[in-house]
């Protein structure tokens, strides 16, 4: 049976967050080092650029540990389909002025929607679920402040003490 009540909130989210309190943190919880773990090898090249572009920045507000690599490579991954379903979208637009590709011919003559679209829009859909658990949208950043750079790895020491 699923535990009750609402998924618990790591204690560095909510340290940075600005949300702990001290009867509420797990004094046992793990706190792995922010650190900036390698890119897989299976990213595409538009992946690896968007983990090029954000790991170090995840980090310095330790968001970001080696533990997270799985999260951070789905985040980028479907980053990476979305650009290129918006690119070869883009492409098809160029030799399609009526529907700009997004509609296509089937055999028999009828217009459906291109497949390229619901694959754009379910990467997309992916990306933004996944860029809100990092921080990476205005909405999600605005609930966020950043760890000042003299406060050490982990606030948490003073509620913990």
């Amino acid at each position: 049976m699923a535990p009750r009540g609402p998924k618990p909130i790591p204690t560095q989210v909510k340290l940075v967050t600005g949300t702990a309190r001290a009867h509420r943190l797990n004094p046992q919880e793990p706190m792995p080092m922010p650190e900036v773990p390698e890119p897989p090898d299976h990213l595409n090249e538009d992946a690896r650029a968007e983990w090029a572009r954000i790991a170090d920045e995840l980090s310095a507000l330790g968001i970001l540990t080696r533990l997270d690599r799985g999260s951070l490579a789905a985040y980028c991954q479907a980053y990476g389909r979305w650009r290129q379903a918006e690119q070869a979208l883009a492409r098809m637009a160029e030799r399609d002025a009526t529907t700009d590709g997004l509609m296509i011919r089937t055999k028999s003559g009828n217009l459906i929607q291109n497949p390229l679209v619901g694959s754009a829009n379910k990467a997309m859909a992916d990306m933004m679920r996944y860029a809100a658990e990092f921080g990476l949208t205005p909405s999600a950043r605005s609930r966020v402040e950043g760890l000042s750079p003299d406060a050490g790895w982990s606030p948490a020491d003073e509620f913990l003490a």
